[in-house]
């Protein structure tokens, strides 16, 4: 015991824990999620539209861009959650962050002209309508 007392006793606590775990079970008590942040989306289809929602929790609203581009939507954007000169101070990382960019290819009943997007409460929601063609139309059957 006197020999471990030794060898981590000499940092912060966060270093301790983290050299101990990483000495005892060979790994690391830090996480590789922050590497590669890609939100959650679900998409719902009506007759009249397509909706898209994005999980962004944390991020603000300047730090999202949605736009379409040759019948390609693409929302992107950055999401920091901690501060750059305490990452040394974390023992676990399992909130991910950095930037994204997330694109789908729309189909041509999509009306490119009546896109809107609304975030709130960390969901950005996309609502593509459907150009008036291509809604479903219900034919009146005759009877003779």
């Amino acid at each position: 015991m006197r020999n471990l007392m030794v060898k981590y006793g000499r940092g912060n606590l966060a270093s301790d824990i983290e050299n101990f775990y990483r000495d005892f079970f060979g790994g690391s008590l830090r996480s590789n999620y922050d590497c590669c942040f890609s939100p959650s989306v679900d998409i719902m289809e009506s007759k009249d539209d397509v909706v898209l929602t994005f999980e962004l929790p944390g991020m603000d609203k300047k730090d999202i861009k949605v736009w379409i581009e040759d019948s390609v939507l693409t929302v992107s954007g950055e999401r920091k959650i901690r501060d750059e000169k305490k990452t040394d101070d974390y023992i676990r990382t399992e909130i991910s962050e950095g930037s994204f960019s997330r694109s789908f290819t729309l189909p041509r009943t999509i009306d490119s002209g009546k896109i809107s997007a609304d975030y709130d409460n960390g969901l950005l929601t996309v609502k593509l309508v459907k150009a008036e063609e291509a809604k479903p139309k219900e034919i009146e059957v005759k009877v003779k």
